[in-house]
Protein backbone atom coordinates (compact mmCIF):
# COMPACT_ATOMS: atom_id res chain seq x y z
CA UNK A 1 0.00 0.00 0.00
CA UNK A 2 1.32 3.26 -1.03
CA UNK A 3 0.00 6.32 0.44
CA UNK A 4 0.10 10.25 -0.35
CA UNK A 5 0.04 12.16 2.83
CA UNK A 6 -0.54 15.45 0.68
CA UNK A 7 -4.32 13.31 -0.31
CA UNK A 8 -4.59 12.72 3.72
CA UNK A 9 -6.36 15.47 6.33
CA UNK A 10 -3.99 16.53 9.24
CA UNK A 11 -4.81 14.71 11.74
CA UNK A 12 -4.85 10.63 9.06
CA UNK A 13 -1.61 11.61 8.32
CA UNK A 14 -0.84 12.76 11.93
CA UNK A 15 -1.55 9.02 12.93
CA UNK A 16 0.69 7.30 9.90
CA UNK A 17 3.37 9.36 12.01
CA UNK A 18 3.03 8.32 15.46
CA UNK A 19 2.25 5.09 14.28
CA UNK A 20 5.72 4.63 12.36
CA UNK A 21 8.18 6.22 14.31
CA UNK A 22 8.26 4.54 17.56
CA UNK A 23 9.40 4.22 20.51
CA UNK A 24 9.42 8.33 20.87
CA UNK A 25 11.49 9.67 23.78
CA UNK A 26 9.36 12.49 26.09
CA UNK A 27 10.71 15.85 26.32
CA UNK A 28 9.02 17.59 29.24
CA UNK A 29 9.63 21.14 28.90
CA UNK A 30 9.59 23.92 30.86
CA UNK A 31 9.29 27.32 30.32
CA UNK A 32 8.64 30.84 31.98
CA UNK A 33 6.74 33.79 29.58
CA UNK A 34 7.51 37.23 29.70
CA UNK A 35 5.33 37.51 33.17
CA UNK A 36 7.60 35.05 34.72
CA UNK A 37 4.59 32.50 34.37
CA UNK A 38 6.09 28.78 35.00
CA UNK A 39 4.05 26.10 32.19
CA UNK A 40 5.07 22.73 31.39
CA UNK A 41 4.25 19.93 28.38
CA UNK A 42 5.11 17.00 27.22
CA UNK A 43 6.46 17.37 23.43
CA UNK A 44 7.36 13.05 21.71
CA UNK A 45 8.76 14.19 18.64
CA UNK A 46 12.03 15.18 20.45
CA UNK A 47 15.60 13.89 19.81
CA UNK A 48 19.53 15.03 20.47
CA UNK A 49 21.30 16.79 17.18
CA UNK A 50 25.28 16.70 17.75
CA UNK A 51 27.29 16.55 20.80
CA UNK A 52 29.73 19.32 19.95
CA UNK A 53 28.16 21.94 20.50
CA UNK A 54 25.17 19.98 22.42
CA UNK A 55 22.09 20.74 20.06
CA UNK A 56 18.98 18.96 20.99
CA UNK A 57 15.70 19.87 19.01
CA UNK A 58 11.88 18.94 19.56
CA UNK A 59 8.91 20.00 17.94
CA UNK A 60 5.53 21.40 19.26
CA UNK A 61 2.32 21.44 16.85
CA UNK A 62 -0.18 23.97 16.19
CA UNK A 63 -2.94 23.14 18.60
CA UNK A 64 -5.52 20.96 17.00
CA UNK A 65 -8.56 22.28 18.93
CA UNK A 66 -8.03 25.87 18.26
CA UNK A 67 -4.84 26.34 15.41
CA UNK A 68 -3.26 28.29 18.45
CA UNK A 69 0.15 27.65 19.23
CA UNK A 70 1.27 26.07 22.23
CA UNK A 71 2.00 27.64 25.44
CA UNK A 72 5.71 26.28 25.20
CA UNK A 73 6.64 27.54 21.52
CA UNK A 74 5.07 31.32 22.72
CA UNK A 75 7.52 30.88 26.06
CA UNK A 76 10.21 30.12 24.03
CA UNK A 77 9.90 33.15 21.69
CA UNK A 78 9.31 35.59 24.25
CA UNK A 79 12.57 34.11 26.47
CA UNK A 80 14.87 31.72 24.40
CA UNK A 81 15.22 29.38 27.29
CA UNK A 82 13.78 26.33 27.96
CA UNK A 83 14.47 23.22 30.07
CA UNK A 84 13.78 19.74 28.81
CA UNK A 85 13.52 17.30 31.98
CA UNK A 86 13.52 13.61 31.55
CA UNK A 87 11.02 11.64 31.92
CA UNK A 88 11.44 8.00 34.39
CA UNK A 89 8.31 5.80 34.67
CA UNK A 90 7.60 7.17 38.08
CA UNK A 91 6.44 10.49 36.89
CA UNK A 92 4.09 9.20 34.02
CA UNK A 93 1.05 9.88 35.60
CA UNK A 94 2.04 13.52 36.50
CA UNK A 95 3.45 14.23 33.02
CA UNK A 96 0.72 12.58 31.33
CA UNK A 97 -1.57 15.47 32.80
CA UNK A 98 0.50 18.14 32.10
CA UNK A 99 -0.49 17.40 28.65
CA UNK A 100 -3.89 19.13 28.97
CA UNK A 101 -4.81 22.43 27.23
CA UNK A 102 -4.44 24.71 30.53
CA UNK A 103 -4.53 28.62 30.03
CA UNK A 104 -1.38 30.11 29.83
CA UNK A 105 -1.59 31.60 33.32
CA UNK A 106 -2.04 28.00 35.05
CA UNK A 107 1.31 26.74 36.42
CA UNK A 108 1.39 23.26 35.57
CA UNK A 109 3.97 22.48 38.76
CA UNK A 110 1.17 23.12 40.48
CA UNK A 111 -1.74 21.46 38.84
CA UNK A 112 0.25 18.02 38.86
CA UNK A 113 1.69 18.44 42.01
CA UNK A 114 5.69 18.59 41.01
CA UNK A 115 8.62 20.46 42.29
CA UNK A 116 10.44 23.13 40.87
CA UNK A 117 14.36 23.37 40.66
CA UNK A 118 15.98 26.03 40.10
CA UNK A 119 18.02 25.98 36.85
CA UNK A 120 21.84 26.56 36.84
CA UNK A 121 22.14 28.81 33.53
CA UNK A 122 18.72 29.02 32.59
CA UNK A 123 15.66 31.12 34.38
CA UNK A 124 13.02 28.13 33.89
CA UNK A 125 12.88 25.95 36.54
CA UNK A 126 13.25 22.04 35.90
CA UNK A 127 11.60 19.74 37.42
CA UNK A 128 13.22 18.03 40.66
CA UNK A 129 11.27 14.73 40.59
CA UNK A 130 13.14 13.89 37.06
CA UNK A 131 16.63 12.46 36.90
CA UNK A 132 18.11 14.39 34.28
CA UNK A 133 17.54 18.07 33.21
CA UNK A 134 18.63 19.67 29.87
CA UNK A 135 18.94 23.51 30.30
CA UNK A 136 18.81 25.29 27.13
CA UNK A 137 19.12 28.33 25.32
CA UNK A 138 17.49 28.59 21.83
CA UNK A 139 19.68 28.43 18.63
CA UNK A 140 16.82 28.70 16.06
CA UNK A 141 13.04 27.76 15.24
CA UNK A 142 12.40 26.82 11.82
CA UNK A 143 8.30 27.45 11.44
CA UNK A 144 6.13 25.00 9.38
CA UNK A 145 3.18 26.79 8.93
CA UNK A 146 0.21 28.11 10.93
CA UNK A 147 -2.42 25.73 10.09
CA UNK A 148 -4.13 22.83 12.39
CA UNK A 149 -1.23 19.94 11.68
CA UNK A 150 1.23 22.10 11.30
CA UNK A 151 4.50 22.74 13.78
CA UNK A 152 8.04 23.95 14.68
CA UNK A 153 11.63 22.58 15.30
CA UNK A 154 12.52 24.42 17.95
CA UNK A 155 16.69 23.90 18.21
CA UNK A 156 18.38 24.42 21.37
CA UNK A 157 21.83 24.79 22.68
CA UNK A 158 22.49 22.68 25.92
CA UNK A 159 24.32 24.93 28.83
CA UNK A 160 24.33 22.59 31.41
CA UNK A 161 23.52 19.16 32.07
CA UNK A 162 22.09 18.20 35.40
CA UNK A 163 21.95 14.59 36.65
CA UNK A 164 21.00 12.50 39.62
CA UNK A 165 23.91 11.79 41.81
CA UNK A 166 22.46 8.36 41.71
CA UNK A 167 22.64 7.64 38.06
CA UNK A 168 26.00 9.31 37.17
CA UNK A 169 28.37 6.44 36.85
CA UNK A 170 31.85 6.37 35.26
CA UNK A 171 30.32 9.24 33.21
CA UNK A 172 27.49 7.98 31.86
CA UNK A 173 23.96 7.81 33.10
CA UNK A 174 22.43 4.30 34.32
CA UNK A 175 19.52 3.86 31.80
CA UNK A 176 18.29 1.17 34.53
CA UNK A 177 17.73 3.43 37.25
CA UNK A 178 16.67 6.27 34.70
CA UNK A 179 13.66 3.90 34.15
CA UNK A 180 12.36 6.27 31.01
CA UNK A 181 9.45 5.65 28.96
CA UNK A 182 8.37 6.61 25.45
CA UNK A 183 5.70 7.02 23.74
CA UNK A 184 3.75 4.90 21.26
CA UNK A 185 0.86 5.05 18.79
CA UNK A 186 -2.34 6.47 19.93
CA UNK A 187 -2.39 6.16 24.35
CA UNK A 188 0.30 3.88 24.52
CA UNK A 189 4.00 4.09 26.13
CA UNK A 190 6.51 1.76 26.78
CA UNK A 191 9.09 1.04 28.79
CA UNK A 192 12.55 1.76 27.62
CA UNK A 193 14.27 -0.85 29.15
CA UNK A 194 11.87 -3.42 30.08
CA UNK A 195 13.19 -5.57 27.08
CA UNK A 196 16.82 -4.76 25.79
CA UNK A 197 19.20 -6.54 23.98
CA UNK A 198 23.02 -5.50 22.21
CA UNK A 199 24.34 -5.51 18.95
CA UNK A 200 28.49 -4.64 19.26
CA UNK A 201 28.99 -2.35 16.24
CA UNK A 202 31.05 -4.25 13.22
CA UNK A 203 34.59 -2.42 12.43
Amino acid sequence: MNIDPAALEWREAYKLLIGSIVPRPIAFVSTVDGHGRCNLAPFSFFTGICAEPMMVCFAPMIRGTDGAKKDTLANIEATQQFVINIVGEKLAEQMNDCAIEYPPDVDEFEQVGLTKRKSECVDPPSVLECDVHLECTLHQIISFGEQPGAGSLVIGQVVCVHVNDALYENGKINTAKLQPIGRLAGQAFTRAVADTFELERKK
